[in-house]
Parts: C-alpha cells; structure tokens; sequence
C-alpha cells in the first residue's frame, strides 16, 4: 500500500505520524511510504533519517495526498487539509469528531473512511490514545504549577508547599491514564491532590501514590465543595467518541477564589468544565470570572519528541493491519465515519 506522511499544520503541533524506525518496518513488509520535506523536524527527525529508513521524500502535500493511499497523521485534517481529501483515502488520525461538527460533516460530503486513533479499542482500553493521555496529564500538572505564579496570572501558590506553608490543592476530576498520570505528578510535587472516579480500584491506586492524595466518589455536592477551595483543577473525564460531560458548572467557576487555575484535558472531545474553550499552543489561556482557563487542544504536541516516539509505538502494529487490509475488531471499532455515514455509535447518538 501506498501510506503518506504529511507534515502537521495545526499551530505549534510539532508531532508526526510515523518516526523513522516505524516507516522501516512498514517499508521491510513491501509498503511505499511517502514522507513530506520537513514532517518530523520538529520531532528531531530530518528528511535523510527517513529516505535511509526507504521512504521517498514529496516536496509538497498535494504531491503527498495524491500518490498515497492511506493517510497516517497526528491531528485532524486542517481546512486547508480537507481539500486534498479523497473518496478512496483511509485517514488514520486522532479525530475529535463529537466536538467538530463542521468537521464530521465535511468528512461526510467528502466521503472517505476515516479511523480515528481515539476510539480504537481493544476490550476497555484505548491503546493509541493512552500514550498521548499519559503526557497530557503530566503536562497539566506542570503547566498547572507554572500558571499558579502570579506573573502568569495565578494567585502566587507553590504546589508542594513549604515549612510555615501550606501546600496547593489539586482537583482531579477522572482517575483513568490522563487524571492518574495528573495525580501521579502534583502529588510527588508535594501537592495536596483530590480526584474523583467512580471506579473504586482506581481511585484505591491512586491513594497508594501518598498519604496527600485523597480519592473520592463524585457526588455533585463533594465536587462542588472541593471546586470552590481548589487552587488547580484539572478536567480528566472521558467518555470514547462522545462529547465529554459537563461536571463543573459556570456558577461554580465564578465561586473558585481568583487566580485559581482550570486545565481541561478534555477539551478535544468538548471539555469538561462548562468554561472551557479551545486554545492553542500559541495563545494558551485565558482568564474568566478571574480564573486562569488553559484550553490547549494538542497537549502533547509541546513535547514533540517524547510524544512521537511514544505514538509510534503504540501505532506501528495497527498501521501494519491496516495497510494488509486486516480489519480487527480494535480497528473496526475506530471507524468513525465511511462513504458518507457516521459509523461510530457516540457520533450517531
């Protein structure tokens, strides 16, 4: 099969679909890969790592989108991006679709069949969103810590506290790989971190990390509560393929002391903090009701490196199914949308 690789243009999204080692193997099973000039700088990788990995190297995207059959990217088509879509394309990426309904309905006229890296699923996990969940997580923790000084807005808090100090209280609303890895870095910074799940052996893990982490149900009244005195909030909740629920309302945002920070992670599939809107890395946050909001919809996209390379290999075993025409249950499970349908159940609904 015929795979191009083309160079992201969302803002500052320094990722890429395929490392070299990755493009190897698929090229060593009789693939042509098609890489454009310039797509893995930003992750450290330049164009001869991938020609000595045998791929050939397209000038421009249009050259790319039109030899290649299937399209493996990072982040949903961009507008500039739909235009070069086609019926006979299968585009692998990470999609969003229930909180882009533009996007789904351009998809929908152009007809293609589109795998979104969110919702392939093997049994209850997602195994191609988890690497890039886990990096979310800790990024929220650190760029948490950051936005809480207050020449970045926030109300001057150290997370870890100090002797004569008391320590920052971090929210946590969703205890699977995004809230756990959140959890996992503002407690080792000393943080005095409560998050919510409704799952009971998640949240008895997560309160194996330390005696300053407290794992609770999450009743509206015991979130209000913990909302109103959180220095950091960090909005963790997924359901897969489906516009995230609101857990924080608007009122309780305004009733957070100023200063406060919000980080919703869960802003790609809508967010789930009535407050949140989408930001880039180029413009990170925003203030509300005297809250700092961070909105960012490609998290990971900061740590292009690490992200790659952790992407690629959680990719390479479905892209090799793929390009062999082996659809999995895992893999038929992505499908969001075909020949002008919505396929997915969570897009139906």
């Amino acid at each position: 099969m015929r795979i191009g690789i083309p160079r992201e243009v969302k803002t500052l999204e320094g990722r890429v679909g395929l490392v070299p080692a990755a493009v190897a193997e698929l090229v060593g099973h009789g693939h042509t890969l098609l890489v454009e000039q310039g797509a893995g700088l930003a992750s450290g990788y330049g164009d001869e790592a991938y020609r000595a990995a045998g791929a050939s190297i397209v000038l421009t995207v249009s050259e790319l989108y039109g030899g290649a059959q299937l399209i493996i990217k990072v982040k949903e088509p961009q507008p500039q991006e739909l235009e070069l879509l086609r019926a006979d394309h299968l585009l692998f990426c990470f999609l969003h679709l229930a909180a882009e309904p533009a996007l789904l309905t351009a998809l929908l006229k152009i007809g293609v069949t589109a795998v979104a890296f969110e919702t392939v699923s093997e049994g209850r996990t997602l195994p191609l969103l988890a690497p890039m969940s886990d990096i979310a997580g800790r990024i929220a923790a650190q760029n948490g810590a950051q936005l809480l000084q207050r020449p970045a807005g926030g109300k001057g808090v150290l997370l870890g506290g100090l002797p004569a100090a008391e320590r920052g209280h971090v929210v946590v609303l969703g205890g699977g790989v995004v809230g756990g890895s959140a959890t996992a870095m503002a407690a080792a910074m000393g943080a005095r971190v409560t998050v919510f799940d409704r799952n009971r052996d998640k949240l008895a893990a997560l309160r194996g990390l330390g005696g300053n982490v407290t794992g609770l149900y999450p009743y509206a009244e015991t979130i209000d509560a913990a909302v109103r005195e959180a220095d950091l909030l960090i909005g963790a909740v997924l359901t897969p393929g489906a516009r995230a629920p609101h857990l924080v309302s608007a009122a309780q945002v305004a009733a957070m002391q100023p200063g406060s920070v919000i980080i919703d992670v869960a802003v790609d599939q809508g967010g789930c903090i009535e407050t949140t809107r989408p930001t880039s890395w180029a413009a990170p946050t925003f203030i509300h009701e005297g809250v700092v909001h961070f909105g960012v919809t490609n998290m990971p996209g900061a740590v292009p490196r690490s992200a790659s390379q952790a992407l690629s290999a959680a990719l390479l075993p479905y892209a090799l199914q793929l390009a062999a025409g082996e659809w999995n249950d895992a893999l038929r499970a992505g499908v969001n949308v075909e020949a002008g349908r919505v396929v997915h159940p969570a897009l139906r609904e």
